[in-house]
């Protein structure tokens, strides 16, 4: 079955007060828009996505999109059911099953979405919405003229689902110059009955100063929460005639590492803070000096390999500080090379790589010259909170 997900943020968001429409507004890791847009690029079973974009540069909306295979853009018009209809229109025409989604409700979960798309596809029409906890009360000048039954009472959500003759009829009565809040208003207007889906009481719409203080202050408590931290730590005693490699570069020097592999202490910290950071053991439980196959290996290589099990794990590398402890030769014209090269094996930025070059005054066997150490700190995220990765 075919979806299509129709995101409305044509709207300007006046009632936050603020000059930039509200969706643009950053809450922790990309703008409230690009988080909604997410929860359906990334839905397996959203076939496409399209934005109802507000006036503006497109690239300004895209600037902190990881992925937009998916996704088309259309102009919004004046009211809100005039930019649905310009989005459904724009939506593949195969699609049986489309979706429409505030972009000012960035917090939708992938269940319920797959639970939309269930009860549109089954019964033509639905809405998430949560029963009301509060007695609601009908008002006339200040004063009460009836209470109604909180169990009929419904706070409507979106997304909203509907087969695509369904919504073609609601769209076409609102040409007609129906007016409607929402989709499912119109939907029941043209003599649909429209089933609901129990919503999610944090699928929030943003709407005031204090809805946004409180998304930002959720998205930046769950980045931290999908953040990880690994150490990682490696010596190696330096003999004649083996070459000195150091992130994957060969200094001149008439020592290098004894090792199973190529010695590279840096790359060997970095593999074991990578590793430690999500729990994946250490450099030895994959690449055992036991084992053959890794005699003489490229260290470049198995932090390259180190790095493809954190993605499987659902991680990825945010950045990496590195310490070498040599007492000589200097490293100091090599750091920058040196940095190229871990980046290229792990998937990011140069920037987002630090290497130092310490020596150990003379202490213990670093000290005299007859080892080298390096120590390693990473920082990793789940793939949902990474920011600022290279893809």
């Amino acid at each position: 079955m075919q979806v299509s997900a129709i995101i409305a943020a044509g709207g300007a968001g006046r009632r936050l007060g603020n000059a930039k429409p509200k969706q643009l507004l950053d809450i922790g890791g990309g703008s409230m828009l690009s988080h909604s847009l997410r929860a359906f690029l990334d839905h397996p079973r959203v076939s496409e996505v399209v934005l109802v974009k507000p006036a503006g540069p497109l690239a300004l909306l895209l600037a902190d999109l990881s992925s937009t295979q998916k996704l088309r853009t259309v102009d919004g018009g004046p009211r809100r059911q005039d930019s649905v209809a310009n989005g459904f229109e724009a939506a593949d025409i195969r699609s049986e099953v489309i979706l429409i989604h505030d972009a000012a409700r960035p917090f939708v979960t992938a269940d319920l979405i797959s639970r939309t798309i269930d009860a549109a596809a089954e019964h033509g029409a639905a809405i998430a919405a949560l029963p009301s906890r509060d007695t609601v009360k009908r008002v006339d000048g200040g004063v009460i003229v009836d209470t109604i039954p909180r169990e009929s009472i419904y706070l409507a959500q979106t997304p909203q689902g509907f087969r695509r003759d369904v919504l073609a009829a609601a769209v076409r009565l609102g040409r007609e110059g129906i007016e409607a809040t929402d989709e499912a208003g119109l939907a029941e207007r043209a003599g649909f009955r429209v089933h609901v889906v129990d919503g999610d009481s944090g699928n929030v719409k943003i709407t005031t100063e204090d809805d946004l203080m409180a998304a930002r202050h959720r998205t930046t408590a769950a980045t931290a929460a999908r953040q990880r931290i690994g150490t990682g730590y490696d010596l190696h005693r330096l003999v004649e005639g083996r070459p000195l490699v150091i992130a994957g570069v060969t200094i001149p020097f008439d020592k290098g590492p004894l090792g199973h592999s190529d010695g590279d202490v840096a790359c060997h910290a970095a593999t074991d803070a990578i590793l430690g950071a999500a729990g994946l053991g250490d450099i030895g439980r994959h690449f055992p000096d036991s084992d053959p196959k890794w005699k003489g290996a490229d260290s470049l290589a198995l932090l390259a390999d180190a790095v493809r099990m954190l993605g499987e794990a659902g991680y990825q590398v945010i950045n990496v500080d590195l310490t070498v402890i040599l007492e000589r030769p200097k490293i100091k014209d090599a750091i920058d090379d040196m940095r190229s090269r871990l980046a290229s094996a792990i998937g990011v930025d140069r920037d987002a790589i630090s290497i130092k070059g310490k020596t150990n005054e003379g202490v213990d066997a670093v000290g005299r010259g007859e080892a080298i150490a390096a120590h390693a700190v990473a920082l990793v995220a789940a793939r949902s909170s990474a920011i600022g990765h290279r893809s």
